[in-house]
């Protein structure tokens, strides 16, 4: 069970739960469906569950939905973890979403990489300010998914006073060593590319990992961070080769299928959370299907 006296720094060096956002049958959101996937999460010891992250379907959302998804997320985890809660799109949207993120009581904000097609590093300054102002100053974690900003224009947003640290989703550990030891020792490196990637990233200074297999499998995605604080990097990556046949098909179609991946799991498992919005890709193929469906059954899920 995760433990309700768990600091946000301690947590933040967990793993970070991604879930999924639940639609009904008219295509609509509906977050109680989550109830027995973050109860099962957090008995397995999930550190921090996060709403409104990439395998929540943030960018399939509207403001309005991811409003409603946070409020709901915190209410039903109701003080057993910290909430980490994603923001982002236009700097409005990203204001308001701060601002109902903070009044429903999350801990920290996830803010995601603006997609703007013209991002200046400075206007990415203004933007981290204008979120932490509205949200009355939360910690903030920067999700950063392109490393092409440079170290520099890193360091220089990790220097605002709410930045807690970075969840890194780009495949370059040594472009993450670099950052780490450009910026202050009190900022906290998370990695952001599950748990594949998470020995990778330990092994140059992270700690903690991104998950959307908790939703699933949370026990194996909690093993394999217990191995990883222990040192223990063979066992986590023999942990890592018996669930890596799920995150392969999850990075099928250019990723187009990460969160059909789960849902489809989540349905074999009985937990039906609805199918993906496009431009994600749904149902499954049967090829990938029939793969999901023997991975489920060897490993008891």
């Amino acid at each position: 069970m995760a433990d309700k006296s768990m600091t946000l720094d301690q947590a933040l060096t967990g793993i970070s739960g991604i879930l999924v956002t639940p639609f009904d049958e008219q295509g609509d959101i509906a977050p109680r469906r989550l109830v027995p996937i973050i109860d099962r999460a957090l008995q397995a010891g999930l550190h921090m569950p996060v709403v409104n992250g990439n395998t929540g379907e943030f960018y399939a959302l509207t403001t309005d939905e991811a409003s409603v998804m946070v409020q709901e997320v915190v209410a039903m985890v109701a003080g057993r973890a910290p909430v980490l809660a994603g923001v982002g799109r236009g700097l409005r949207d990203a204001q308001a979403l701060a601002r109902v993120s903070a009044e429903a009581g999350a801990s920290a904000l996830m803010v995601h990489q603006p997609p703007d097609p013209f991002v200046a590093p400075r206007g990415i300054v203004d933007y981290l300010k204008a979120v932490a102002d509205a949200s009355g100053g939360l910690p903030m974690m920067l999700y950063l998914r392109n490393d092409t900003i440079g170290t520099q224009a890193i360091a220089e947003l990790c220097a605002l006073e709410t930045v807690k640290g970075v969840k890194w989703a780009t495949p370059n550990p040594m472009k993450l060593a670099e950052a780490k030891a450009a910026c202050d020792p009190s900022i906290i490196w998370v990695g952001g590319l599950a748990e594949v990637w998470a020995p990778a990233f330990y092994a140059v200074g992270a700690r903690g990992f991104t998950s959307g297999l908790i939703n699933v499998w949370p026990e194996r995605s909690l093993a394999i961070h217990g191995a990883l604080e222990a040192g223990h990097y063979q066992q986590a990556n023999q942990l890592i080769s018996g669930m890596k046949t799920f995150e392969d098909i999850r990075a099928e179609e250019m990723s187009g299928t990460n969160v059909t991946g789960v849902k489809a799991a989540l349905i074999g498992q009985g937990l039906d959370c609805g199918p993906t919005r496009p431009p994600s890709a749904w149902p499954l193929t049967p090829a990938q299907q029939a793969r999901l469906d023997r991975f489920l059954a060897e490993n008891s899920l």
